[in-house]
């Protein structure tokens, strides 16, 4: 008989070769009696853990992931403060269900890149001023996300004195609206791999005409328009939708500061303008 072939693992196949030994035996106690129940059981647990032939799951060793999980769970305990501490109250169910869609929408846009846009991820988690290359781009940057912080925090602050309260409904709305949002830039990302959170031109990028991008060429910031104008209404105020207008300049700002970087740096995308002519809106700007 000829002798078999050597075999060659990789370290997820090794992993996955582990669990399913250690829960087959685990099973197998369970159905046929307890003895070396305890044994099983330990074996389990270190499959779970990837201790069992002596490497670690590489998905929790990993710094992106780890930063994903970190600015996750940092978000999630900001939207906690900034919300409930105006509110003065814990009894506030916009601000819950808010919280619930929103973090739904950023989680599965989390996963999805994890898992099949790896490099989209990490440009992605590449966000705020300091990884801006421009000033211009700094300054815009810096008032977005202090656009983002007052429209998180007046609503609760109206809820608490009841000034321009929206009947529950169009709060329901409102949490539609932001979910339709997500999807929309779900859409621009999954066309886009090269949709980065700050405005830079990568060595191997390429302009990019399909999908949301047929119709005007900056899809991204139509969608974050129409979150915009889905949070104060979700979160249950009138008055800080009436601040929507007041956005506008800023991101009209980063949106033509950002066609003059692409213009200047992505080979291309003069050739791509003169071709899909508006901005933001089709047929109107």
């Amino acid at each position: 008989m000829a002798p078999s072939a050597p075999t060659h693992r990789t370290r997820s196949e090794s992993y996955v070769t582990a669990l399913h030994d250690a829960t087959a035996s685990y099973t197998t106690r369970l159905t046929h009696g307890q003895r070396d129940f305890k044994g099983s059981r330990a074996r389990l647990g270190r499959a779970l853990v990837g201790r069992d032939r002596g490497y670690t799951i590489h998905a929790f060793m990993d710094p992106l992931y780890k930063k994903a999980i970190a600015q996750g769970v940092a978000g999630m305990a900001v939207f906690v403060a900034f919300i409930f501490l105006p509110a003065g109250t814990w009894h506030y169910w916009q601000g819950w269900l808010f919280i619930a869609v929103f973090s739904v929408s950023t989680i599965g846009f989390t996963v999805y890149l994890a898992l099949y846009d790896r490099p989209l991820l990490e440009r992605r988690m590449n966000a705020g001023p300091q990884h801006e290359k421009e000033w211009t781009q700094k300054i815009i940057v810096s008032l977005i996300i202090l656009t983002f912080f007052i429209f998180i925090i007046l609503p609760p602050l109206d809820y608490r004195v009841g000034l321009s309260p929206v009947p529950a409904y169009l709060s329901l709305v409102g949490d539609i609206v932001i979910v339709l949002s997500f999807l929309f830039i779900f859409w621009v990302l999954k066309v886009n791999s090269f949709a980065a959170a700050n405005i830079s031109v990568a060595d191997d990028q390429k302009v990019i005409d399909a999908g949301p991008y047929a119709y005007v060429r900056h899809p991204m910031y139509a969608g974050a328009l129409w979150l915009f104008i889905g949070m104060p209404l979700a979160l249950g105020s009138w008055l800080t939708i009436c601040l929507v207008p007041l956005i506008l300049p800023v991101l009209f700002w980063r949106l033509l500061d950002e066609e003059r970087i692409l213009r200047r740096d992505l080979p291309g995308y003069n050739e791509y303008a003169s071709r899909v002519r508006h901005r933001l809106i089709p047929y109107i700007w």
